[in-house]
């Protein structure tokens, strides 16, 4: 079938609807994001520090132990019971964990564990969504909820460093990856680590970061968005590495490219890089 501008508007009202629909669903009951959704007699770790553990699945419950960031736990079970903090919505789990030769019971929020986490080189790396704050528009002169996401680097029990960034909202939350890549040929750089949350509708953005670790220090690099409809129009946001084709040594170039269909079916694309200094520690814009 030929998209037309007709297609697009139609598509484009869709998207709204889908938007609306589950925006009015959400003031009558409380929905989880996805990323807080974990798998029963699966481990997961605790992302933050002194997270309450309850008697039952329920804020007003009595508190039984509280746990430090990066315990293990097993889920047990996902309960029914959803708690929202914040922009922030996410089920009770019943866990179960060990401190010394003790092994105990309790129910956790889901928000407070770890979305993702990786052991590499000796270190535990984290990343967990840790709060949600009110930030200033100021083109609209309004204020917007915004979540703000972590990266913690625990060797032991120690934490060694710890970054924090932007992150999707509400209906951007669907899902995560947390992966480990190489240095990316970038000096000093031990390890790359890239955290990506993202949508499942049409027109929902997905936000990719990524961390640099070196001498124990992690560098947040700007952050990616990328987001698209079909094959109607898309902004997709990408870095080349020096160890990429067409990269270039101690730099990462930032890349946007966008496509958008006109009235005649006819895409229209528009490129532009920019073009960072690495220099062993740190990036500058070229």
């Amino acid at each position: 079938m030929k998209h037309n501008s007709h297609m697009k508007s139609l598509l484009t009202v869709l998207c709204l609807l889908f938007l609306q629909f589950f925006s009015a669903q959400e003031e009558n009951g409380v929905y989880p994001d996805g990323v807080f959704s974990f798998e029963e007699n699966k481990p997961q770790k605790i992302f933050t520090d002194w997270t309450r553990v309850r008697k039952e699945p329920d804020v007003k419950a009595e508190v039984t132990d509280s746990l430090q960031t990066n315990q293990q736990v097993l889920i047990l079970k996902k309960e029914e019971a959803i708690l929202k903090l914040g922009e922030r919505g996410a089920n009770w789990y019943k866990v179960s964990y060990q401190k010394g030769d003790l092994v105990s019971e309790g129910y956790v929020w889901g928000g407070n564990l770890s979305v993702g986490y990786r052991n590499k080189n000796g270190y535990d790396f984290l990343f967990g969504l840790s709060k949600t704050v009110d930030r200033k528009n100021k083109e609209y002169n309004e204020t917007v909820k915004q979540n703000i996401a972590g990266i913690k680097v625990i060797e032991g029990t120690n934490l060694v460093d710890e970054v924090y960034f932007d992150t999707g909202r509400g209906e951007e939350l669907s899902y995560a990856t947390f992966t480990i890549e190489s240095g990316h040929k970038l000096q000093s750089v031990e390890l790359t680590l890239k955290a990506m949350v993202s949508g499942e509708a049409c027109g929902i953005a997905s936000y990719t970061q990524y961390v640099l670790f070196k001498d124990k220090k992690l560098v947040p690099l700007p952050q990616l968005m990328n987001v698209g409809d079909a094959d109607v129009y898309y902004h997709s946001e990408e870095f080349v590495f020096p160890n990429d084709k067409g990269g270039i040594p101690n730099a990462f170039i930032f890349k946007t490219e966008e496509m958008e269909r006109d009235d005649k079916d006819r895409e229209k694309k528009k490129h532009s890089s920019k073009t960072y200094l690495w220099n062993g520690n740190s990036y500058k814009l070229k």
